[in-house]
């Protein structure tokens, strides 16, 4: 299959092209020689480049924007090119996008079909015959989001501010539906961090626990004080927040032998009633009391897009093709919208999520179809208003 797709292509077409792809994460080369083979014709000055370095770069970014008249508005559609490791077990080859009939209509299968190149599929067929006077649109892909995400979606929110090219709206493609296609948009996301956990002791010999600490008791009883903290009780828009322990390790092989070093890892997910540095700073303190040591990731903060004139006009667009009132949810984990809220008002909405990491992943052709109507709709809409 051509590694492009030509202008008139159905989105299914630019779907099954991108599909065809490999780019398990990070993502780099093919796949974006695709997707700018799919924007260039359009009228999209498209910007590649690799940002970072080992271990968790280079990571290969696109940013593409078609500019309207001065002081038109501008519509950001945001996403990301790489999948994850396509495993074992598929009915047909994972980068070999097929379709099929099933009870429910034609299907297309391949990895990314939801996560989420049938997603940025329909942005592209979406924005095909949008008169370029109509305002300002840009696509800001990454091939790396389902990694660390250090040098994805960053690093193009650094090249946009340098270029001046600030969305006035964001919608990321990530597949939120649940049940139907149109059925939820997220209009915010919990934060986000990994804590690890350490305590030394002294190594010795069971029978002499009097020469020995063993840190496995002071590591029990940290975790115990962790796990009975209630953060909160959610709030309007969010659901509670809470803490997982995630790992437990000591290591030691002998049955006679207490071990010099015990450790443990923690995920805590919480909403906008706290902040990462926080939460670090109160396990690290919980820590330091039983003799431990906290290093702290944040992955991301909590945030909320207020419900407004963003999330009423994609609303409208979904009741419009579907005839479904969308719930406007927090819920699920974090995605590359925690750093495009800082950009400006971001909100997801893209296909059923169902089958996305897994074996056989599919997506309705119907859905795609529906999805290209309603993000033209969205772009109409968002530039006009």
């Amino acid at each position: 299959m051509s590694q492009t797709a030509p202008l008139a292509a159905s989105v299914l077409e630019l779907a099954e092209a991108l599909i065809a792809c490999p780019s398990v994460t990070p993502a780099t080369g093919m796949v974006f020689d695709c997707l700018e083979g799919q924007l260039a014709p359009l009228g999209f000055d498209v910007t590649r480049f690799v940002a970072g370095e080992a271990p968790d770069g280079p990571v290969e970014n696109l940013f593409a924007v078609r500019r309207g008249p001065a002081g038109s508005r501008h519509l950001a559609f945001a996403g990301h090119l790489d999948v994850v490791p396509p495993g074992e077990g598929w009915t047909s080859g994972a980068f070999l996008p097929e379709r099929r009939q099933s009870p429910g209509g034609e299907m297309l299968f391949g990895r990314g079909a939801v996560d989420m190149k049938g997603s940025i599929a329909a942005m592209v067929a979406a924005v095909a015959d949008i008169p370029a006077d109509a305002g300002t649109i840009s696509f800001i892909i990454t091939g790396d989001e389902e990694g660390p995400a250090r040098f994805g979606t960053v690093a193009l929110i650094e090249l946009m501010r340098e270029k001046g090219d600030i969305p006035d709206l964001c919608l990321v493609g990530e597949p939120t539906s649940v049940n139907r296609l149109g059925d939820m948009m997220k209009v915010g996301r919990r934060g986000s961090v990994n804590i690890w956990l350490e305590v030394e002791g002294m190594q010795g010999h069971v029978a002499y626990p009097h020469l020995a600490d063993n840190p496995i008791t002071r590591l029990v009883a940290m975790l115990g004080e962790l796990d009975a903290i209630v953060l909160d009780e959610g709030t309007d828009w969010f659901q509670a927040s809470n803490l997982e322990v995630t790992d437990l390790t000591c290591g030691n092989p002998a049955t006679n032998v207490i071990p010099a070093k015990a450790s443990a890892r923690i995920s805590i997910r919480f909403n906008d009633l706290h902040t990462g540095e926080e939460l670090s700073r109160r396990v690290g303190e919980i820590a330091q009391r039983h003799g431990g040591t906290a290093r702290a990731v944040i992955s991301g903060e909590a945030f909320l897009t207020q419900p407004g004139a963003f999330s009423d006009l994609l609303a409208e667009a979904i009741r419009a093709e579907t005839g479904i009132e969308p719930e406007l949810s927090t819920s699920g984990g974090t995605s590359d919208a925690r750093f495009l809220k800082d950009l400006s008002p971001v909100i997801e909405f893209g296909l059923c999520n169902a089958t996305m990491h897994k074996r056989d992943e599919a997506v309705a052709t119907a859905d795609l179809e529906a999805l290209v109507r309603i993000y033209h709709r969205v772009v109409l809409a968002a530039l006009r208003s």
